[in-house]
Formats: C-alpha cells, sequence, structure tokens
C-alpha cells in the first residue's frame, strides 16, 4: 500500500502507529478530518490477516467517522482506532494501559472508547493512562453502554426507510433482516419484534442467536443465507463491506438500513443498488447514535437529550431522500453531499481570532 497516495486521496491528516512489545500491542490511529473539533471515534479489536488489512481498515473507519460527527451534526471530527489482535486471546491490562498512554500522548486530538471487539470494561484499564476516553461504565464517570442508542437510531432509521416507501413509519407486519446479533443487532431486535415486525436473524456467534431466540420470536437463517431473505428491509448489524458485487444480486429486501460501519465494499455498488431501487440509507446516518451519545459528555452528559438527538435521525434520513430525488442521484452521494456542505459553511471560522484565557494571543 501507498500510504501517503492514499492519505492524500481520502483527505487524511494522519496515521499514527503504536507498538508496545512488552504488552503485545499493535495499534493504528487514524485522524481523517479535524475541521469541526477534536477526532472521535472506537477503538476496533480483530485480528487482521496482514498490516495492509490493518491500515485500509482504519482508514476507511475514521473516514466514517467524520461523515458520522458532520451529519449528525456534533462538533467533532473523525477519527478511528484498531488494534491487530484476537479479543478473545490477547486482552489484559497492560495492552489497555499502553494503548491508554498512546492516546494521551496525542493530548486531545483523539478521543477513544469502545468498538467492535473491546468493551467498555476494557476501557477503565486504558482510564488508568488517560483522559480522553467516553462511554465508560457509569459508575467510572461515562455515558454508559453505546450500543442503546446506536440500536435506537438504526430502529429510526428502518422507520424512516419504511416510511419513504409505503408513506408511514408502522413496522407492524414488515419483514426485517438481522445481520449479526451483537451488542447493537440484539437490541435492535428487541425494538423491532416489540412494534410487531416480522423477523430473521443470523450471527457467525451461535451462543448470540440462541440468547436472541430465548428473549424474542424470531426466525433464524444459516449467515451465508441471510442476504436471500424476502424482506421489506435488510439491517447489516455486523462487519462492513457486505454490500458488494456477490451479496446486490442476491437480495431480496426494498430497502437497507443497518448498524455497521462502511456497509458498501466501494461507492459503485451505492450506485448499483439505486439502479436496482433499493432505498440505502447511508450507514453514518443510520448508526450515529453511539457517537451521538458520546458527544454529549461534554460537558455533561443528559441521556434524554442525547436520545432526543439520535431520535432526529428519523427526520435526517427523510430529507437524505428528498435530496436524492431532487438531484437524480443515489441516497448515499445525497448523504455525501450535505456533509460537504456543512464542512464548508464552517471550515472558516477557524479565521476569527479568539483570544486566550489572560488576553496573550492565541495561535
Amino acid at each position: 500500500m501507498r500510504i501517503f497516495e492514499r492519505m492524500a486521496k481520502t483527505g487524511h491528516e494522519q496515521l499514527v502507529f503504536c507498538c508496545h512489545p512488552e504488552s503485545g500491542l499493535r495499534m493504528v490511529i487514524g485522524v481523517h478530518d479535524t475541521t469541526m473539533g477534536p477526532a472521535i471515534g472506537g477503538t476496533r479489536m480483530y485480528p487482521y490477516c496482514c498490516e495492509d488489512e490493518v491500515i485500509e481498515d482504519v482508514l476507511r473507519l475514521s473516514q466514517g467517522m467524520t461523515c458520522k460527527a458532520v451529519a449528525s451534526g456534533s462538533d467533532f471530527g473523525g477519527g478511528k482506532a484498531v488494534v491487530w489482535g484476537d479479543p478473545d486471546t490477547d486482552k489484559d491490562e497492560s495492552l489497555f494501559r499502553a494503548l491508554g498512554r498512546h492516546v494521551e500522548s496525542l493530548q486531545g486530538r483523539f478521543i477513544t472508547g469502545t468498538d467492535v471487539g473491546t468493551t467498555a470494561q476494557d476501557f477503565v484499564w486504558a482510564a488508568g493512562e488517560t483522559r480522553f476516553l467516553v462511554a465508560l461504565p457509569e459508575e467510572h464517570g461515562g455515558s454508559g453502554d453505546s450500543s442503546i442508542t446506536t440500536a435506537f437510531g438504526v430502529w429510526k432509521g428502518i422507520k424512516a426507510c419504511v416510511h419513504e416507501l409505503t408513506g408511514h413509519a408502522g413496522l407492524g407486519g414488515r419483514g426485517v433482516a438481522v445481520q449479526g446479533v451483537g451488542k447493537v443487532g440484539a437490541k435492535l431486535v428487541g425494538y423491532l419484534c416489540q412494534e410487531g415486525a416480522r423477523v430473521t436473524v443470523t450471527d457467525v456467534d451461535d451462543e448470540r442467536v440462541r440468547k436472541v431466540v430465548a428473549e424474542h420470536t424470531v426466525e433464524v437463517c444459516r449467515p451465508e443465507e441471510i442476504y436471500d431473505v424476502a424482506c421489506d428491509v435488510f439491517s447489516p448489524c455486523a462487519m462492513g463491506g457486505v454490500l458488494n458485487d456477490e451479496t446486490i444480486p442476491r437480495l431480496r429486501c426494498k430497502a437497507v438500513s443497518g448498524g455497521a460501519n462502511n456497509q458498501l465494499a466501494e461507492e459503485r455498488h451505492g450506485d448499483r443498488l439505486h439502479e436496482l431501487g433499493i432505498l440505502y440509507a447511508p450507514d453514518f446516518v443510520v448508526n450515529a447514535g453511539g457517537l451521538i451519545q458520546v458527544s454529549e459528555e461534554f460537558p455533561e452528559f443528559r441521556r434524554e437529550r442525547a436520545m432526543a438527538r439520535t431520535a432526529a435521525i428519523y427526520d435526517r434520513l427523510l430529507a437524505i431522500f428528498a435530496l436524492s430525488r431532487e438531484e437524480g442521484i443515489p441516497t448515499y452521494r445525497a448523504a455525501d453531499l450535505m456533509v460537504q456542505r456543512r464542512l464548508a459553511a464552517l471550515a472558516g471560522l477557524g479565521r476569527i481570532h479568539v483570544p486566550s484565557p489572560g488576553g496573550s494571543a492565541a495561535r
């Protein structure tokens, strides 16, 4: 991979490679765009196959976080960290304390918390070394489990899609296929079943499926069959890149709206969904609930405010769908256009000089 060329193409400001041999930490922090404020984004831990895969993931994820932060109205930029390791076998206190010291070294330029493969308890260890964390357990001063808010936002996104397709947002009797019932997907199933949707679930982890089946009335299919399920909405809530050349022709849904990041393997797959008449709810808009929650930790967390902002995902998606129709462009391009318009409108604020405390010149 030609890293500098790749960063220039996507507009990344910084990649930070972090190593601590004693704990086994191998981590890359990606800072994409700090126009709106410090970069914020979770830390993912995953057993990648090679270094190129690590770098590609952190670049894609951090760019997506900029879009998510800007689209949600938050005053933060986009960032992400990825740890190269197996979350089932490689975690311990020393690794996360080393992670915390590397985050602290950036002095607030990057703020992080949980993501795939990490938990709030992992970051209790990291909190011993850095101030720049979000979504810690409530007993440790954080806002708690951000997947609760994320799942709420995904539910609102599904309702917006159904409203766009049918003229009303009720999910009673509507079919929803949920791919992945982890932290977000399992909570989403609860919202859907409560509203009377017909839900089909799958996950590569059989134990997760068993827990959902024990709590809700759902259909179950094998992971490789989820794309073939006839439904109103396909909801990817696992890993990214699931909308691609192989899977899109198999879809039997009217809309896609889910909690996974980077669902489109490439931008052209968003074009293909548009050509097929499948309504796509851009993932960085739909799954912004967690980011909205942690952004509300500054200066003091108010859950009711975070939930109100997350509920607005519904109206934001309807605005994106309207812009898509007006401009004759796919929905993912309409969402990108809204992000660029906000960035452009606020980018010039840095030219306004604000003196630092005490009257000295600010730089």
